[in-house]
């Protein structure tokens, strides 16, 4: 019997085994003709012979055809044609077949559609759901492991950095499919057919699966390769006895009956994707797989464990596709199970930008999300566990709840400490089923683990030392595993999902301590410094009242604050019988109310988040009272800190002096505080045109502003204009910095008509990094009575040296409005725009000048120019005698360097100092000049170098001239500044 293999014939032999092991009557005529067709050997020949029924026989016969591939089961079909004329006519032709299968599959993905289209969230009532479109956000991806350092320096970092570190390891292209990124092929040109995709507890594995099973359905899926997708759900496998094929086993996710499964599968096993979702779940143990029986067909019953490992190892469907989610504790487990080539991938959760996204699709409401988010965003531990989806759900409801309550939005969330606790009691009840272990025992072991890295500085802890404290890190969703290559090794290390959490835990283990147990832990971490002289000064009632915390365990203080909270402690008390005991925080209130009466601002920002997190008010305003000025200059505070001061201040409106500095963005969120605070000193960084409205609006009337600094901004002419008529409607105005995006003859004039007013200041200042400005920095300001202007052109290097890098007057007050602030600045930048040696250069200068002698009591004047000359020495006495109440006139050589960071020094030539010396000069007035002098008595420097310093010939003089009268000190170049 001579048969050439048909795809076909074969596929339909697959399709419907099942049913033909169950009816094929007459297995011998066709082994028989099998056998003598050269299509089978004698020892299976004999096996089938020898089984006792006719279904025994057909499975011994489907290891033939299951070996001898499309040409045996090609023979096969004929024979079946021939001795089963009834069945073969019931089961239909290929083509029927066909039919009616693509018929099944356009029904599953329907019923996909509908089934996969919603979630039930963990607090839904009966009958309520939600589309899984206003929950998905795609998390970040990456698609290797990560190094020991990598998990260091994540679990570690907080905020923006911790975001930057997200977004650097992410490897997964947003805009194309999950699919494609995760079969992608990889560097080596291979393309996986087993993907692992790790993650954490709640990092959003099954929503993952759940949105890949609904595109494929919705026809979304652009991966083309894949005619079929089924979706095992692991927890529910566990709910399955007794023994079942695997088409059956995927039956159970379907509308599909276990037959029809078979067929798609046989059909193109090669198109097939099957998705396993939480391989960590299952019961089964795969220690010892030895026992158990080997499959080749996905109709052939076993117990599941048995047909879920043939998949994994690819005895059966060796070539479909498959996904498999899991936590980090089973991925070394289902690595050693799954066929290859295979691929590991890891969720890492949310970005900032992810965790808007998601807020966004939460709340489907512009106003309402941009209100939670910025809320969110403000606080810097609440943002980064945010990167953990489940945290982002639970943060949603809890504001979307308090929105509807009518809530004011400036009370933000509760408190960090609240959204731990509610994740650590999701998690427990919704993924710890089967634990072998209470809650609190649970609870108080990771406690320990945590405290124990709390006190030797860990985040990562070596697996052996595990079981001292956690007698199943396995078990625990709190945990995750790692595999790391040491030397020609794998090392085992386990960890919390964040240095934040493991804080958490720490303070959580505290409140279980009896009073004494609690207070000498506490008490060695606040006075770990001061154990020779504790005895002195130890309050025996309150031992940490006089203690100075370690800096690393301040958070857990922080989170000892927060778990005090009435409505956090009650919610402990209620959902896992975890009390707070009262002692902790009346010991903590006597801390901070210590620290607050000492007015120690080094701990100011912490002690905010402390009552923050203790939400008590009466207790608040009692703490605060101490502070009768709070100093927050001296670094810029971050958004949590914003938040933590917005609270406090909302509890005592009566507060009556701030100084901060903070980043333009908080502007909005500190606007009432600031509003209703009477005394100002305020920085604010990364200010722009865009935040001169918040910034009226904060500032208000009446204040005393006693200095305001703009920094990193770029504002144009008119946001300046609106800066300083703010300015008049203020008490008194301490200082005025400003960077602005030029410095043009329209600045000049609004600060010529600022001048005109009766404005109280004390300092105006602007600055620009504009090469074709005016100037580079023009300052107006009070010093020793007198009102000082300060016009400088920065020197970005010696081939663009300024001919006139700084000119500085003083007059009265009084006489401000002599000033022509416009004049002087265009004249002042018309002699920068060219050189010494243009012809049109001493015409400039002198319309500069010439401008000086008509400033109403213009007392000092001080030119910075990089050479002195004799044309500049003759300058010099025109000034002393145009100006007749000019006391002092100094002049420096050099120029100043990028933004005033550094002094470039001139040469004083000697025929400019034999001018001045030898010119009669009004003796009311001292000439000053200050330079390099060249000692050569031929060849002298003349030129402004860099090398001017390093010259032996050079020496640092200053010169006086003080009518007929000269005196002359020489410093020696290597001679330091004075630092006092």
């Amino acid at each position: 019997m001579t048969m050439h293999p048909d795809p076909e014939r074969a596929w339909f032999v697959d399709a419907h085994w099942a049913t033909l092991v169950q009816r094929v009557k007459m297995v011998m005529p066709i082994v028989d003709e099998l056998r003598s067709g050269g299509m089978m050997e004698w020892e299976p020949y004999c096996k089938i012979r020898e089984a006792n029924t006719n279904q025994e026989k057909m499975r011994e016969l489907y290891e033939v055809l299951h070996s001898g591939g499309d040409k045996v089961k090609s023979a096969f079909y004929s024979r079946l044609e021939k001795h089963e004329p009834c069945l073969f006519r019931a089961l239909g032709s290929i083509a029927q077949t066909a039919e009616a299968l693509i018929e099944s599959l356009n029904k599953y993905k329907k019923w996909i559609q509908r089934e996969y289209e919603y979630v039930t969230e963990y607090n839904s009532l009966p009958g309520e759901y939600v589309l899984l479109s206003e929950r998905y956000t795609q998390p970040l991806i990456i698609m290797r492991h990560r190094e020991k350092r990598e998990r260091e320096e994540e679990m570690c970092s907080v905020g923006g950095s911790f975001q930057q570190l997200l977004i650097s390891r992410n490897n997964v292209d947003k805009d194309s499919s999950i699919l494609d990124a995760l079969f992608s092929v990889d560097n080596k040109g291979i393309s996986p057919c087993s993907v692992i995709l790790q993650g954490n507890s709640g990092n959003g594995k099954s929503f993952t699966t759940q949105k890949i099973m609904l595109d494929w359905a919705s026809g979304n899926l652009h991966r083309e390769e894949f005619d079929c997708l089924f979706h095992l759900k692991c927890k529910e496998l566990n709910h399955i006895s007794g023994e079942q094929s695997l088409a059956e086993l995927l039956s159970h996710n379907t509308n599909l009956t276990s037959d029809q499964i078979s067929q798609i599968l046989q059909r193109s096993p090669e198109k097939v994707l099957i998705l396993i979702d939480g391989f960590d779940e299952l019961k089964f143990s795969y220690s010892d797989t030895s026992n158990m029986p080997k499959l080749n067909h996905v109709s052939e019953k076993a117990p599941p464990e048995a047909s879920l490992k043939a998949l994994l190892r690819g005895h059966i469907l060796s070539e479909s596709f498959l996904l498999v989610t899991t936590r980090s504790t089973a991925t070394e487990t289902l690595g050693g199970l799954l066929k290859h080539p295979q691929c590991f991938t890891e969720i890492i959760g949310f970005s900032e930008k992810e965790v808007e996204e998601y807020f966004q699709r939460f709340f489907q409401n512009e106003e309402l999300f941009r209100k939670a988010f910025e809320c969110v965003k403000a606080n810097e531990t609440l943002i980064t566990a945010c990167s953990i989806p489940v945290i982002c759900w639970i943060i949603c409801t809890v504001m979307r709840e308090r929105f509807s309550d009518g809530a004011d939005v400036t009370s933000g969330l509760e408190t960090t400490t609240s959204i731990y606790v509610d994740f650590v009691s999701t998690l427990l009840k919704y993924h710890c089923q089967g634990l072998n272990q209470s809650v609190p025992i649970l609870l108080s072991s990771l406690g320990q683990l945590a405290e124990r890295g709390m006190l030797e500085k860990q985040v990562l802890f070596e697996e052996k030392s595990m079981h001292e404290t956690v007698s199943n890190p396995a078990d625990s969703p709190f945990l995750c595993r790692f595999l790391f290559k040491r030397r020609i090794r794998q090392e085992t290390m386990f960890s919390f999902m964040h240095l934040s959490f493991q804080e958490f835990f720490t303070a959580l283990y505290f409140i279980s301590l009896a009073e004494r147990d609690f207070l000498d832990k506490l008490t060695e971490r606040f006075h770990s410094q001061t154990q020779s002289y504790l005895a002195l000064y130890l309050d025996e009632k309150f031992p940490l009242k006089y203690g100075c915390p370690e800096p690393h365990f301040l958070p857990v203080i922080q989170f000892l604050c927060g778990l005090s909270h009435k409505e956090v402690s009650s919610s402990l008390k209620e959902m896992h019988n975890l009390s707070v005991p009262s002692f902790v925080q009346a010991q903590l209130e006597e801390w901070i109310l210590h620290v607050s009466s000492c007015r120690d601002y080094n701990f100011l920002p912490f002690i905010l988040h402390c009552l923050y997190e203790l939400h008590e008010k009466a207790f608040v305003q009692k703490a605060m009272e101490a502070w009768q000025e709070l100093d927050m200059s001296w670094d810029p505070l971050s958004r949590t800190d914003c938040w933590a001061l917005l609270y406090c201040l909302d509890c005592c409106p009566h507060f009556r002096n701030l100084k901060l500095n903070f980043a333009a963005e908080e502007l909005k969120m500190l606007q009432p505080v600031l509003c209703r605070t009477p005394e100002l000193e305020l920085t604010v960084q990364n200010f722009s045109d865009t935040d001169v409205t918040d910034l009226l609006s904060a500032l208000g009337e009446g204040k005393r502003l006693r200095e305001l600094r703009l920094n990193s901004s770029c504002l144009s002419d008119e946001s300046v204009q609106h800066v300083l008529n703010a300015l008049h409607k203020q008490k008194n105005v301490g200082g005025l910095q400003i960077a602005v995006k030029s410095i043009s003859a329209d600045t000049a004039h609004i600060l010529t008509d600022f001048l005109q007013t009766k404005a109280k200041w004390e300092e105006i200042s602007l600055r620009t990094d504009d090469a074709e400005s005016l100037c580079s920095s023009l300052r107006l300001f009070s010093f020793e009575g007198k009102l000082v202007l300060n016009v400088v052109k920065w020197c970005s290097g010696l081939q663009n040296e300024p001919s006139l890098s700084e000119i500085i007057l003083k007059c009265p007050h009084s006489q401000a409005s002599s000033i022509n602030v416009k004049s002087f600045l265009q004249a002042f930048h018309s002699v920068n725009c060219i050189t010494e040696e243009s012809a049109d250069f001493d015409r400039q200068v002198d319309a500069l000048l010439s401008q000086l002698p008509s400033v109403s009591g213009l007392s000092a004047i001080n030119l910075s120019v990089p050479v002195l000359t004799e044309a500049w020495a003759s300058r010099i006495l025109f000034l002393v005698e145009s100006c007749p109440r000019l006391a002092v006139i100094s002049f420096d050589a050099g120029s100043k360097g990028s933004k005033g960071a550094e002094w470039l020094p001139g040469v004083l030539m000697e025929e400019g100092i034999k001018l001045l010396k030898e010119s009669s000069k009004r003796p009311e007035c001292i000439v000053n000049i200050r330079g390099f002098r060249c000692s050569k008595s031929s060849d002298r420097c003349t030129h402004h170098t860099k090398q001017i310093e390093e010259l032996s010939c050079n020496q640092r003089v200053t010169i006086e001239f003080c009518g007929e009268k000269c005196t002359e000190d020489i410093k020696s170049k290597l001679e330091l500044p004075d630092m006092n």
